[in-house]
């Protein structure tokens, strides 16, 4: 599965974003069955960011959302992104 979590960011916070963004994914990777990752600022729109994590299966994102860890630095992090669904089927997803 894919997980998907998009942020609006005022430019002026967007050095301090990066480093929580970055963290978030770091301890993300860390979780058993996490495949792999990123994230990224918008090209068009400088506020825009995303987190895009991909996982075995929807059991694991699940498991690693319940993590200690992740509830403690990732979680806060993703209460604050735009409120729109963000797991997706990968069956098809390559790379």
């Amino acid at each position: 599965m894919i997980a998907i979590a998009r942020f609006e960011v005022p430019l002026a916070s967007a050095a301090q974003f990066r480093a929580q963004i970055e963290r978030a994914h770091q301890v993300f990777s860390e979780r058993d069955g996490y495949i792999s990752g990123g994230f990224g600022q918008n090209l068009d729109d400088t506020q825009l960011w995303t987190l895009v994590t991909q996982w075995a299966n929807v059991g694991s994102y699940r498991r690693a959302l319940s993590n200690l860890t992740v509830k403690m630095e990732v979680v806060p992090l993703l209460a604050t992104a735009i409120d729109e669904p963000g797991a997706y089927d990968s069956s098809t997803f390559t790379v």
